[in-house]
């Protein structure tokens, strides 16, 4: 923000330079660029070293007293229009494709925000200077069919660029694209030779000379990065590729690859990972980019005169945008599709030294001859030998606990590609992972046990692109935020929810789940905070032909005495509340089961005394 004016007392301060403000509330969303606001807040320094004049943490909603300018508002007429075009699209899609488009990632999707991160594709959740190429390169490529001369096409450029930039919202990104662009058109347009590095250097000096902040954001970082791998290091190892392959699968490997490799030092530094997955990801994904952003933005210009025609338009972009999500789903389930590695000044020497290392072996023929070999074996090792001794999922799974972090998420089989789940986690990445994982598409019955955040605040993940019958929630609603979002999101998908009594039961295959608590009396007030709620958990009591077991929620002391006086079968396995530190008494006697029951349903050894059998 600039252009700040502050009232101390009687003083009136005007600043212009950036200033950070904090602040809550949907309002600010729907703020444009240009409008004027006033606000009440308390102003305090930045700190030292920063190119900022202050920070501004703001109390209440902002009150707009001007703007927007008319290009500002007509900017977003159109981004509304796409967001409005994009309702008829899938629920991946309908958050993808505006912030692939003009930058809105207002309804971007968690879980596929996380799966671009991890395939290494985030550079495609939001608009970036790729977008504004593409716009650029169409709106030429149209101008030469049908004759324009070279001038008007340049000219023709710089304006699709410009309109472009606004209606996206100029990050660093966009911003070096925009003025680089600007430069290759004036090029273009006097029919000079261009030069991509010229262009980029005169593009960083003049950003950096407009705004000094830009040098210390790792966004502008990470595209000077990858646009510099593509001019130096993409054309000379795709001729070196098209000896032995075309030319056009060549560049495709090229382009990615030496990107990747220009932003990995910046990576490191930023985050500390290395992204193994992140090259074959964006091959993928590529070829779907342009026509996603080109559609796009034809929708969002149509949608104020037809949203009919707009809606038309948007679909075959959903289609790649949803092969764009497949992709990232797909590269952020591989095995080590992120590697860790050490941050700061000392990663970095470390991956400049195994790069020259690796520089020296694969220069000379012998040494890209062993690699070769050692890279096939390793590839043969993980897909065959690999899943002929250890599978996952084991054949004929029965219970599989995902690995949440804190919290529940207990999946049992129902079938092929169904399972009933108990709980969700604390968010949705991790419970979709494993359910992905389990090759789960289908879960004909979901069980709350308690709405405490931990155990049901990853229920999108179990219902994303999965069909899901019911949901049985605990009689007991006392967390009224969490009990109401949940509602809510069934709602909103049309999933039925029910409370259930104890003795209910349901068949699925040779599953069979019996609820054995909560009754609806009042829950049990225990000494502990949210101890009512975890009392009222909802208890299951599973069987197999092979075994048995108590799934028992988060049930404390009091619940569990009043369990036990109700009568509880003999099982092979507990699952235990995980606030216990250890087996109690009472916990004790509900598993009398023998561990050889325990191998039999889970194909793992567990003895009594065991970590494990808590």
């Amino acid at each position: 923000m600039a252009g700040v004016g502050s009232v101390v007392g009687a003083e009136v301060v005007v600043v212009d330079a950036p200033v950070v403000v904090f602040a809550v509330g949907d309002e600010w969303g729907r703020l444009l660029p240009s409008q004027r606001v006033r606000v009440v807040g308390r102003m305090g320094a930045a700190e030292a070293g920063e190119l900022k004049a202050g920070v501004l943490v703001v109390r209440g909603p902002p009150v707009v007293v001007g703007g927007p300018s008319g290009v500002q508002d007509l900017a977003g007429v159109l981004r509304a229009g796409l967001r409005e075009a994009c309702d008829v699209l899938p629920q991946g899609a309908r958050g993808l494709l505006p912030g692939l488009v003009v930058g809105d990632v207002s309804r971007l999707d968690a879980q596929v925000k996380d799966d671009f991160a991890a395939a290494g594709l985030s550079h495609l959740n939001a608009v970036s200077g790729a977008n504004l190429a593409v716009v650029a390169g169409a709106v030429v490529l149209m101008g030469r069919f049908v004759g324009l001369p070279l001038a008007a096409r340049g000219v023709l450029a710089v304006v699709a660029m410009g309109g472009f930039a606004v209606v996206a919202r100029p990050s660093p990104s966009v911003l070096r694209a925009l003025v680089m662009g600007t430069v290759a058109a004036i090029a273009l347009g006097s029919g000079r030779s261009r030069d991509g590095m010229a262009a980029l250097s005169g593009t960083v000096l003049l950003l950096i000379l407009f705004n000094p902040g830009l040098a210390r954001e790792y966004g502008f970082a990470l595209s000077v990065a990858a646009t510099g791998g593509i001019l130096v290091l993409a054309p000379r190892w795709r001729d070196r590729m098209a000896v032995r392959m075309p030319v056009w699968a060549a560049e495709a490997i090229a382009v990615p690859a030496a990107a990747q490799a220009a932003v990995t030092p910046v990576l490191v530094l930023m985050s500390g990972e290395l992204g193994l997955a992140a090259i074959p990801a964006n091959l993928l994904a590529g070829p779907a980019v342009a026509p996603a952003t080109i559609l796009g933005f034809l929708a969002a210009l149509i949608a104020p005169v037809s949203m009919e025609l707009a809606q038309l338009v948007v679909r075959p972009a959903g289609f790649c945008a949803g092969w764009i999500i497949t992709v990232a789903e797909w590269a952020a389930g591989l095995p080590m599709a992120t590697v860790a590695w050490p941050a700061g000044v000392f990663g970095l020497g470390l991956l400049a030294v195994l790069s020259a290392a690796a520089w020296m072996v694969l220069r000379r023929q012998g040494g890209r001859r062993l690699t070769i070999a050692l890279a096939g074996g390793s590839l043969i090792a993980v897909l065959i030998v690999g899943p002929a001794t250890s599978t996952w999922p084991a054949r004929g799974w029965l219970l599989v606990m995902c690995d949440v972090g804190q919290g529940d998420a207990l999946v049992l089989s129902a079938g092929e590609g169904k399972a009933v789940v108990v709980d969700a986690g604390p968010e949705p990445r991790q419970v979709d992972r494993c359910l992905r994982r389990l090759g789960v598409h289908t879960v004909p019955l979901l069980v709350l046990t308690h709405p405490h955040a931990d155990h049901v605040g990853g229920l999108t993940g179990v219902l994303r692109n999965r069909r899901v019958g019911a949901v049985v929630v605990s009689p007991s609603r006392v967390p009224q935020r969490e009990s109401t979002r949940v509602s809510a999101e069934l709602r909103s998908k049309r999933i039925p929810e029910w409370v259930v009594r104890p003795g209910t039961r349901w068949q699925f295959g040779s599953t069979e789940i019996t609820v054995l608590a909560p009754s609806t009396e009042t829950p049990i007030q225990g000494q502990g905070e949210g101890s009512m709620t975890n009392n009222a958990s909802i208890v299951l009591v599973v069987r197999w032909p092979a075994g048995s077991a108590l799934l028992a929620g988060d049930l404390e002391t009091e619940a569990e005495t009043a369990l036990l006086r109700h009568g509880v079968p003999r099982v092979d396995i507990l699952k235990v509340p995980h606030h216990k530190l250890s087996i109690t008494h009472q916990e004790k006697d509900l598993w009398l089961g023998s561990p050889s029951a325990w191998s039999r349903v889970t194909g793992r050894r567990l003895d009594r005394t065991s970590p494990g059998a808590q």
